[in-house]
């Protein structure tokens, strides 16, 4: 009512009567703004012919071709607002024989005030788009890093239990063994076998806290858990060497739990596989690199199969943007380079 008083319209029923009409369409502008649109136009004409209101084509339509275009629909607003204007200047010659001059400049600024309600309509279009674009973005984001950190998780889970099994293995082994005649060294073995059960538990229960709490990550192994690694191997049987040259400080905390993964895995392969009695671990530490090899002398094959815990352990290395090579010829031999970063 506001709106049309202030274009000239003078108050009476039929500016009542229009405007509660109007008013009543906007009601459901949001559920169908082409349709009040359209309903909107129909009405505005029909009072125009009869002669009933005279306050202009597209003022009274401000908030129904607003809500158009900011529902992006803003070619129908343009074509329902263009057919307001041609329509006014042929009733204003044609029908009421107005001057020429008049009805332009009516046209002309309910063109320029119809401009500038797209306008602004379709700025709220392109903002919700951005919104929205964004909001999907992120989604995505969170869905990448989820998906991220499951993988992430199936492969702590993998070495930890393989290494595990591969140690208990061999324990329960000797002390199945050693029953009879030793009891003393099946005991030994039987005590060793529930260390590292122990240590693969308490593992685990760190990776399930990460699964059931939204807090900081679990305890990653380092550098200074490969010595665990080697230890556990010689109680498996195997003669194993440990070399280190360099500073191990220098190493980040990814590149330290992958050179820790490369070893155990390496290790793991090498008490599950190769029958071997003697096992190198090297290690070499720069300021560019760090520089993992283990070799063993067991029988290792022409062209190693490489399984989930050989493809992860590649993966690691990679991601990093290092280098890994597996190699078997008289024995199994993996050799990583892992960058470090600067």
């Amino acid at each position: 009512m506001t709106g049309l008083a202030a274009v000239g319209a003078p108050i009476g029923w039929p500016v009542v009567t229009l405007g509660l009409l109007l008013g009543g369409l906007l009601v459901v502008r949001r559920r169908w703004p082409v349709g009040v649109l359209l309903a909107s136009a129909v009405v505005l004409i029909a009072f125009q012919g009869a002669g009933l209101f005279e306050g202009g084509w597209v003022w009274p339509l401000t908030v129904a071709c607003y809500t158009v275009a900011a529902a992006g629909r803003t070619r129908w607003a343009v074509g329902v607002g263009l057919f307001l204007l041609v329509y006014a200047l042929v009733w204003d010659w044609a029908v009421t024989d107005g001057p020429p001059a008049r009805a332009l400049a009516a046209s002309g600024a309910e063109a320029l005030w119809l401009a500038l309600v797209l306008a602004i309509g379709n700025g709220r279009d392109l903002q919700a788009r951005w919104r929205a674009q964004m909001e999907e973005t992120r989604e995505a984001d969170a869905r990448r890093r989820l998906a991220e950190q499951r993988l992430e998780i199936s492969r702590e889970l993998h070495d930890i239990v393989a290494h595990t099994l591969a140690v208990v293995g061999v324990h329960l082994n000797v002390a199945a063994d050693a029953l009879d005649e030793s009891p003393q060294d099946a005991r030994q073995a039987l005590r060793t076998a529930m260390d590292v059960r122990g240590k693969a538990m308490a593992d685990l229960r760190s990776l399930i806290g990460v699964l059931r709490i939204d807090g900081d990550p679990a305890p990653q192994p380092d550098l200074g858990a490969i010595a665990d690694l080697v230890t556990a191997a010689r109680g498996a049987g195997l003669d194993v060497t440990l070399h280190e040259e360099g500073d191990p400080t220098t190493v980040t905390g990814p590149q330290a739990v992958a050179a820790h993964r490369v070893v155990q895995e390496a290790l793991t392969n090498t008490i599950k596989h190769a029958n071997a009695t003697h096992v190198s671990v090297r290690l070499r530490y720069t300021s560019t690199e760090v520089a993992v090899e283990v070799v063993d002398d067991g029988y290792g094959a022409a062209a190693p199969t490489e399984g989930h815990g050989l493809t992860g352990m590649r993966e690691r290395v990679t991601t990093l943007g290092g280098i890994m090579s597996i190699e078997g010829n008289g024995g199994f031999t993996v050799r990583a380079s892992i960058p470090l970063q600067t």
